[in-house]
């Protein structure tokens, strides 16, 4: 089954500037998740960033899952998704309660992405202590994994790691979903990320900036670990991340918003439209048709969209009604 998620607008890279409604950015949220729940996607995401990147703006950010849990009530079928909760942002046990709290009052609608964390100076920021190596990042994630599974499934779960202690964590209500909410690690490193998500991962969401052929060789590793823990590869959930999702019917439109669009994610950066293209869901919906195949055909069975001008409609419903449809 391919499934489709979609971001709902957030505050990233001056999403709101562009409207006339300063003021009322929540608005624009419910909004389209609303419209995204109608027209039949199978999730909406957020990140989990509490200031705008890849700049850091005085622009409006809303925190992820005070908003997921808002946009709960609002909701009745998609899944409430994070792309991807921080490990470090908030303590294991802490994230395991707020969890097991969304997918109760959700109706069992939870999906946890889970990520080692990057953002330095975010951190910094907020005051947040954080762990330069890469590698230990990626271990603390895997005993915060271990941690959220424990919590969910026993009545008193202990645990003694490097990085994280429980000591008779009782976590009640559990979740609804069982033996509990399905679980993606975030990220497409070879040797120690795509090595956790083969161990504990129900999931796993190889990022933006990912290629075919990226998302390709990412999978060819990620098989190899399933092998070596005995672990079903197919069983796993392979999701990729289109950054800037951009659908019309007209192709000259489309020219237009990849230069509208494109200095926002590269910053003025040199960067080559064929690889800004070679990373996205880009063109029209025919074009888009088949650039999804090209991911389904190695492995790719949910993609995640992020259309940069999420505060209109017409391209959520042109995706859904034109792309979807066809899956």
């Amino acid at each position: 089954m391919i499934r489709f998620g979609t971001f709902v607008p957030q505050g990233w890279l001056r999403e709101f500037r562009d409207t006339k409604e300063s003021g009322k950015e929540w608005d624009s949220i419910k909004k389209f998740a609303i419209e995204a729940d109608r027209l039949g996607f199978y999730s909406i995401c957020l990140y989990d960033h509490f200031i705008t990147f890849p700049e850091l703006t005085t622009e409006p950010c809303f925190e992820c899952w005070t908003t997921l849990s808002s946009l709960a009530p609002l909701t009745t079928k998609v899944k409430l998704f994070q792309l991807v909760t921080c490990q470090s942002h908030r303590s294991p046990a802490l994230l395991a309660k707020m969890a097991a709290t969304l997918d109760t009052i959700s109706g069992g609608r939870l999906e946890l992405g889970i990520g080692a964390g990057w953002g330095k100076k975010e951190h910094e920021a907020y005051g947040i202590p954080f762990e330069e190596k890469p590698s230990v990042r990626i271990k603390q994630m895997k005993e915060a994994v271990q941690i959220l599974i424990k919590m969910w499934t026993e009545d008193k779960p202990t645990f003694r790691g490097k990085y994280y202690t429980i000591v008779e964590a009782i976590n009640n209500p559990k979740p609804i979903q069982k033996p509990h909410p399905p679980i993606y690690v975030g990220g497409r490193g070879k040797q120690l990320t795509l090595k956790v998500a083969a161990q504990l991962a129900d999931g796993t969401n190889l990022g933006g900036r990912c290629s075919v052929k990226d998302a390709e060789e990412a999978l060819i590793a990620l098989k190899k670990h399933c092998a070596e823990v005995g672990r079903d590869f197919d069983g796993i959930t392979k999701s990729y991340e289109s950054e800037f999702t951009i659908i019309d019917e007209d192709k000259t439109n489309v020219q237009n918003k990849i230069k509208k669009y494109m200095p926002r994610i590269t910053l003025g950066k040199p960067t080559r439209v064929e690889d800004f293209i070679s990373w996205n869901l880009i063109g029209t919906p025919h074009e888009i048709i088949d650039r999804i195949q090209e991911y389904v055909d190695v492995g790719i069975d949910y993609f995640i969209l992020r259309f940069p001008d999420g505060l209109e409609i017409e391209p959520l419903q042109l995706f859904a009604d034109e792309v979807m449809s066809s899956f």
